[in-house]
């Protein structure tokens, strides 16, 4: 049960974390390729020190009463234009969602994307997005996310 853990918010110090996290994430939807970890930490490590420390990502943990971080989720503030009905200049994006496979099922992703949620509410983020994993979308279901009209295109196979 949630009850038994801490939530806290992370600070620089948990960058190593966050990014153990996200790579144990994609491991575990056999996204990860091991050969190309060194290159993603590269890449990832200045963009996650630069919006950690403008305060553009946040993030928060679930620890074990003796400290242990078993769970985490990232909020990024994204720029985003005023629209018509939303004056907020920001979009949170869920991300980084990822819990210790001994500590499933036990409502912590629940907990905290609600955690990064109520951040939202609480300073004028009218609009939340995420993807999510097979194992990730009943609860984004659960949680009322609705599937958006977004369309992506994938620049990379277009370049010469």
């Amino acid at each position: 049960m949630s009850d038994s853990y801490n939530i806290r918010q992370a600070t620089l110090a948990d960058m190593p974390i966050i990014v153990a996290h996200r790579h144990q994430m994609y491991e575990d939807m056999g996204a990860a390729d091991p050969a190309i970890h060194a290159a993603f930490e590269a890449h990832f490590l200045p963009w996650l020190r630069e919006r950690l420390e403008n305060g553009r990502y946040l993030a928060w943990f679930a620890e074990t009463p003796a400290g242990q971080v078993v769970a985490g989720v990232g909020l990024w503030l994204q720029d985003w234009p005023p629209g018509y009905t939303d004056w907020s200049p920001f979009r949170g994006y869920i991300l980084n969602v990822y819990t210790h496979s001994d500590h499933r099922r036990k409502g912590l992703a629940r907990l905290l994307v609600q955690t990064a949620l109520d951040w939202c509410c609480a300073n004028g983020i009218a609009r939340a997005s995420l993807h999510y994993s097979d194992q990730g979308r009943t609860l984004y279901e659960a949680m009322d996310f609705q599937h958006s009209n977004e369309m992506q295109l994938n620049l990379t196979r277009l370049s010469p």
